[in-house]
């Protein structure tokens, strides 16, 4: 019985190009799907009214 040592380098190359491809188009897909989603602005303006007596003067 004989023992092979696969040698190629070239198939892994291809399968690691491939599998790089598929992920960077499935990202691209989620952005593009999470784009297209309008969430709902906020109807009113948040103002808070802070005292002046939590205002410290550093010199």
């Amino acid at each position: 019985m004989q023992i092979y040592k696969k040698t190629s380098s070239r198939q892994s190359l291809i399968g690691i190009v491939i599998k790089l491809t598929l992920i960077l188009l499935f990202i691209i897909g989620i952005v593009f799907f999470l784009n297209k989603i309008e969430f709902p602005a906020p109807k009113n303006d948040i103002q808070k009214i802070i005292p002046n007596e939590k205002f410290k003067i550093v010199k």
